[in-house]
């Protein structure tokens, strides 16, 4: 067990719990709403919750059972594939099921373990359950990633990612049909104010813009192609959802589960479809490209057919 005790500066007056714990012990916002939740968390000797306020100059008391840190373990994903490799990069197309990196909780594939098993080696900093991950897939979401191999590369898609220079197109499946059939959504997403697990948009989070046009309108259903100008977390999840257009086999969000059954769909009908930017090595624009997996092309039949 570590416990810490410190006060709580003016910069954070007001601020959740499970926040603040993030920002002052650099804790997960999971873990920090896990060590809450089981009463670890007293401000001024009174034990208070993930949702509950702090107050400045108040004396904030935490005590947790440290976690084991995640490990990146070779494991071999047989639907995983490369679809460009070099010394400084590998784009690799991603099925749904496996996870970008290692983390606390998560026992099943991830894009390093594939990469480890098949004998790539990745030589950046940052976190070691990390290196080389400069964006990140929804576990649920299939299509293209780029690792980052060595160094420079790291550091240049770092930049390129987080000043929007990169090119991420995606194709989704959402219920019903947007109105109007092409456009943006500008809305701020953060934690959902109820739900750890789950995004939201909130007035406090953080800016996010997704746009979108309609490419096929089916009964009750429409692909869409999305660009997303920012990256945030579930981001075209959450935006759709809150257009009232859930992602078809997204029931997290929303999804109506009679429709995600009709079409054979165990997840959300959302792939990673394009992926464009500047190759740090060559300095050449370069754009890949990934197929529909089986799972969606067969749930896209079944809409075209009726």
């Amino acid at each position: 067990m570590e416990s810490r005790a410190l006060p709580v500066p003016d910069g954070l007056d007001g601020t959740r719990v499970d926040a603040a714990l993030a920002k002052m012990l650099g804790f997960s916002r999971t873990f920090a709403a896990e060590v809450a939740d089981a009463g670890g968390v007293e401000l001024d000797g009174r034990t208070v919750g993930r949702s509950d306020r702090l107050r400045a100059g108040s004396w904030l008391s935490v005590s947790w059972t440290p976690r084991r840190e995640p490990e990146i373990v070779p494991m071999a994903v047989p639907d995983l594939s490369i679809v460009h490799d070099d010394d400084d990069l590998v784009v690799v197309d991603k099925p749904a099921g496996v996870a970008a990196h290692p983390s606390v909780g998560w026992e099943g594939p991830t894009v390093l373990g594939a990469l480890a098993a098949a004998g790539f080696r990745i030589a950046t900093t940052g976190a070691a359950e990390r290196q080389g991950i400069v964006h990140r897939l929804d576990v649920g979401t299939s299509g293209l990633m780029v690792v980052a191999k060595s160094e420079s590369a790291y550091t240049a898609l770092k930049h390129a990612f987080k000043e929007r220079e990169v090119e991420k197109i995606y194709h989704a499946v959402v219920q019903g049909h947007p109105d109007p059939l092409a456009g943006t959504i500008d809305a701020p997403i953060g934690r959902h104010p109820t739900h750890s697990w789950k995004f939201a948009v909130t007035p406090t989070g953080k800016d996010s813009v997704t746009h979108y046009e309609t490419l096929e309108a089916f009964p009750g259903a429409s692909l869409l192609e999305i660009h997303l100008e920012t990256g945030r977390t579930h981001q075209i999840r959450v935006h759709m959802a809150a257009h009232r257009h859930p992602c078809v086999g997204d029931p997290l969000y929303g999804a109506d589960p009679t429709l995600s059954a009709h079409l054979g769909l165990t997840r959300q009908w959302l792939h990673a479809h394009q992926l464009s930017f500047t190759h740090p090595g060559t300095g050449e624009w370069s754009t890949f490209l990934s197929p529909y997996p089986a799972d969606l092309a067969h749930a896209l039949e079944v809409l075209r057919s009726e």
